[in-house]
């Protein structure tokens, strides 16, 4: 059974073996939700299928499936595993707590349930779901911004996850912490974003590009600072860095903006290794690809002067794990 409201509020799954506390339920929420109802856990199993509920809330006594086990189907299904779980339980020990957390709840309400406390607590985990779809949402807005630039350019999507992994790699290896090298990753794809308002003639030209031609090419870094934005935090300022300052070098040479050293932003100096290091070593329709051996001397070459020296050391030690990452994105 369900309660029909506007469709653009959040709907709630409620299971529970007793009529009585649906009911209860179904008081406290009904106004400012759609509410889905079942008895047992494969009907919830069933609803959370069909129907993707923003949020469940599991009874966890139940005759056949508990909620615990319940809760633990859920949770390794792919098509449910993201749907948070709220226990509503009498069961209020520590040890029924650590079950429960174990098997993927993110809270529990405790039997006989306030109606403020159940408000509350429902509506602080749908804020956090809200915040979670809506940086999905961005992560696939950038990811296909970065794609719309391949789809101008010589190179494949391949070059771009292989670059984006070197560079959370460095990023971890550099001090980053698991939350800024997540946000590397997926802001590398936007490096070359800008290419999309470089002009055909130019952008797959076969021969060499004459000094006005290559000037226009170097303006790609700052058209793609523009078309990302500049932002106060995050993964998109990073892009913003990302884009701007993957061409700078280390002793000044760069574009677009000679930038030098430190002044280079952190992401901009990964970016610049890993995005040289995979160009180098890849085939393209003016080049072979460069043995890995020839590549490094390469950066050893460029050691303080492309490259910050820490970072090429830092990147030598990181080969094994960059191989394993060439090796699985191969070029087919």
């Amino acid at each position: 059974m369900r309660t029909t409201h506007q469709p653009n509020q959040p709907q709630i799954l409620v299971v529970d073996d007793e009529a009585s506390n649906l009911q209860l339920l179904r008081h406290i929420l009904q106004d400012q939700y759609r509410l889905l109802f079942a008895k047992d856990g494969p009907r919830a199993l069933e609803l959370a299928q069909s129907e993707k509920p923003q949020l469940i809330l599991l009874d966890v006594m139940m005759p056949g499936m508990t909620g615990y086990e319940t809760c633990a189907r859920l949770k390794a299904d792919p098509a449910t595993a993201a749907i948070p779980v709220i226990f509503v339980t009498a069961l209020s020990d520590t040890d029924d707590e650590v079950v429960g957390f174990e098997a993927g709840a993110v809270d529990y309400i405790t039997k006989p349930v306030s109606p403020p406390i159940v408000r509350a607590r429902v509506r602080t985990h749908l804020s956090l779901v809200g915040v979670d779809e809506l940086k999905k949402t961005r992560l696939e807005i950038v990811q296909r911004l970065g794609l719309a630039a391949e789809y101008k350019d010589n190179e494949t999507g391949l070059h771009v996850i292989r670059m984006s992994h070197y560079a959370r790699i460095l990023g971890l290896a550099m001090g980053m912490t698991e939350a800024e090298a997540e946000d590397l990753l997926h802001a590398a794809p936007m490096h070359d974003v800008g290419k999309i308002g470089i002009p055909d003639n130019i952008l797959r030209k076969p021969g060499p590009l004459d000094a006005e031609e290559w000037k226009v090419m170097q303006s790609h870094a700052v058209i793609g600072g523009k078309i990302i934005g500049q932002h106060p935090h995050g993964m998109l300022a990073m892009a913003y860095d990302v884009a701007m300052t993957h061409h700078e070098k280390w002793d000044g040479s760069g574009y677009p903006n000679g930038l030098k050293a430190e002044e280079i932003p952190l992401v901009g100096r990964i970016i610049a290794i890993a995005d040289v290091f995979d160009a180098l070593t890849s085939a393209r329709p003016y080049k072979e690809a460069w043995p890995v051996e020839k590549a490094v001397e390469h950066m050893l070459a460029q050691r303080d002067k492309h490259f910050e020296g820490r970072l090429v050391d830092i990147f030598l030690q990181q080969m094994p794990a960059l191989l394993e990452v060439k090796e699985r994105w191969a070029e087919q």
